[in-house]
C-alpha cells in the first residue's frame, strides 16, 4: 500500500474514499475506504484521493460546498457532497480550469484551448484540508481546486445570484403597482446601500421597479439612472421626450393608445432596460399598460406549443426610418436559450417590416403571430396603472411590455422623458453592490 498519496493509476477501476477520512488508508476488499482509517488516504490500485482535514467531533453540517465521497478515474472525479448531490468533473475541464492558468489581478485566462493537452489524464489525487490536489499523468506541475470553487462551478449548478431567480407573474390585472413592485426614492438608493441592493434585486426578479420624488427637471432621469446602469445613446439621444407632436416620426409622440410592445427590436443590440420619468401626467387617459412577456410567452408554450415554436424558430424582420435614422434587425418574437429557457420577447407590430416566408410556412406563422397577439390584448394578462408626476418605471425591455391608453393632449397636457440602458450595466451595478456589501460582512 502506497502511504504517500500517490499511486499509478493505469488500473481502468476507480476507487472511492470517505472524504470524511484522515490520515493513513485502509481499504476492503472493494476498495472502498474503511471508516475506521487514521492515517494519509490512498487508493490502492486506482486513482488516489485523500480525506478532507481533519476529523471533527459531531455531524458534518450539510452544504454543497462539503465533501462526503470521492471516487476517481483517470478521465473524471466524482465527488459526492454532504448534501446528497454528487458531481462529475473530466479530467478536461479540470485542466482547462487551472488556477494558474488564470491571471491573479483579473481573472482572464493565460492560455488558449489550442495550448492544453488533448487527453489529459488524472494520475493521482490528494485531499490538503479542503483543496483537491490533482497530480496529472505527462506533467510535473499539479493542480489544487479549492472545494467551495468547485461546487459553485458543477456541471448544471446554476450561479448564486438572487437577481436572476425570475419571478413571473401572469395575471397582471391582480398586480397593484404600488404593493408588488420595489419603490424607493433616489436619497435612499444614494444613502442606503443594502436598500439600493434590495431594489435593484427585485428590479432584475420581477422586471421592473419604481422610483418616487424624481424633480421635473432635465437632468433628473440620468441623475437617477446613473444609480442603477449605464444610459446608452440612441439616434432619440440620451434621452427623449414622450408628448404629442405635429406628424410624429413614431406614434409614441402621439395621443393615441398604444398596444403592448417593447422597444426598439430593429436596433443591434435591443436596449436591455428602459426608463420613463412623468413630468406631467394625463388626469385625463394616458394611463401606463405593463405586462410580463416571459409569463406569457411560458402561458403560450403550456396552451398552444405549436404556436410557442413557431415564434421562436421564425425570423423577424423589424425595420425604422427617420430623416436622421435606418434601421433593421431580424430577431424571433420569443428568443430562447440553449436549454430552452425564455430569455427575450420581442414584440412591436408597429415596426415589423414584410415577412419573408415561404408560402408554405405563411399560414403557421400568421395563426401563431395572431395567438400571440390575441394574448397580450387579454386584460387579465395586463396591469394597469396610472403614474403620477414625479414617478419613474424602470423595466426590462426585453421582457416587459408596455402600452399607455388614449389621452387628448388639447384638454391636458402629458409629458414623460425617457432614456434606455444597457442589459448589462444593470447587472453588474446588482453584482458590484453585493460584493461589496459582502466584503464589509466579512470584514
Amino acid at each position: 500500500m502506497n502511504h504517500t498519496g500517490n499511486v499509478d493509476a493505469s488500473t481502468k477501476d476507480p476507487r472511492s474514499l470517505d472524504a470524511g477520512s484522515t490520515d493513513t488508508d485502509t481499504f476492503g476488499p472493494a476498495g472502498t475506504l474503511d471508516p475506521g482509517s487514521t492515517d494519509t488516504d490512498t487508493v490502492g490500485s486506482g486513482i488516489n484521493t485523500a480525506g478532507i482535514g481533519p476529523r471533527v467531533a459531531g455531524p458534518r453540517v450539510a452544504g454543497p460546498s462539503v465533501m462526503a465521497h470521492i471516487t476517481a478515474a483517470p478521465d473524471v472525479l466524482s465527488i459526492s457532497w454532504s448534501n446528497g448531490e454528487v458531481s462529475e468533473f473530466t479530467s478536461l475541464w479540470l485542466r482547462d480550469n487551472r488556477p494558474e492558468d488564470r491571471d491573479a489581478h483579473s481573472g482572464q485566462r493565460l492560455v488558449d484551448i489550442a495550448d492544453l493537452p488533448e487527453q489529459p489524464r488524472i494520475r493521482a489525487v490528494q485531499l490538503h484540508g479542503n483543496a483537491v490536489r490533482i497530480e496529472w499523468q505527462d506533467e510535473t506541475t499539479p493542480t489544487s481546486f479549492d472545494s467551495a470553487w468547485l461546487a459553485a462551478h458543477a456541471p448544471a449548478q446554476q450561479p448564486d445570484q438572487p437577481e436572476c431567480r425570475i419571478t413571473r407573474w401572469l395575471d397582471g390585472a391582480s398586480m397593484n403597482a404600488a404593493r408588488d413592485f420595489a419603490w424607493a426614492t433616489t436619497g435612499e438608493l444614494e444613502s442606503h446601500p443594502r436598500l439600493k441592493l434590495e431594489w435593484l434585486t427585485r428590479l432584475l426578479q420581477m422586471g421592473m421597479a419604481f422610483l418616487s420624488e424624481v424633480p421635473a427637471t432635465d437632468p433628473a432621469i440620468l441623475d437617477a439612472m446613473a444609480l442603477a446602469g449605464r444610459v446608452c445613446e440612441t439616434n432619440y439621444g440620451l434621452t427623449f421626450d414622450v408628448r404629442s407632436v405635429a406628424q410624429p416620426e413614431n406614434l409614441a409622440y402621439s395621443d393615441l393608445g398604444l398596444g403592448l410592445h417593447t422597444d426598439n427590436p430593429y436596433r443591434e443590440p435591443v436596449p436591455g432596460f428602459q426608463a420613463l420619468h412623468v413630468l406631467l401626467a394625463s388626469p385625463d387617459g394616458g394611463d401606463s399598460l405593463f405586462a410580463d412577456g416571459f409569463a406569457i410567452a411560458e402561458h403560450l408554450r403550456r396552451t398552444d406549443p405549436e404556436s410557442f415554436d413557431v415564434l421562436t424558430q421564425t425570423q423577424v424582420p423589424f425595420r425604422y426610418r427617420s430623416k436622421d435614422a435606418e434601421l433593421y434587425a431580424e430577431r424571433p418574437l420569443i428568443q430562447l436559450s440553449c436549454n430552452g429557457e425564455v430569455t427575450a420577447v420581442h414584440y412591436n407590430n408597429r415596426s415589423i417590416a414584410p415577412l419573408r416566408l415561404a408560402a408554405a410556412d405563411t399560414a403557421s406563422f400568421y395563426a401563431a403571430y395572431r395567438r400571440f397577439a390575441l394574448l397580450l390584448r387579454e386584460p387579465r394578462f395586463q396591469m394597469t396603472f396610472g403614474m403620477r408626476d414625479g414617478d419613474l418605471v424602470l423595466f426590462d425591455n426585453q421582457r416587459i411590455l408596455h402600452g399607455r391608453t388614449a389621452f387628448s393632449s388639447a384638454r391636458h397636457g402629458r409629458h414623460l422623458r425617457g432614456c434606455y440602458l444597457t442589459r448589462d450595466s444593470v447587472f453588474s451595478q446588482a453584482a458590484l453592490l453585493r460584493r461589496e456589501l459582502n466584503r464589509e460582512t466579512l470584514t
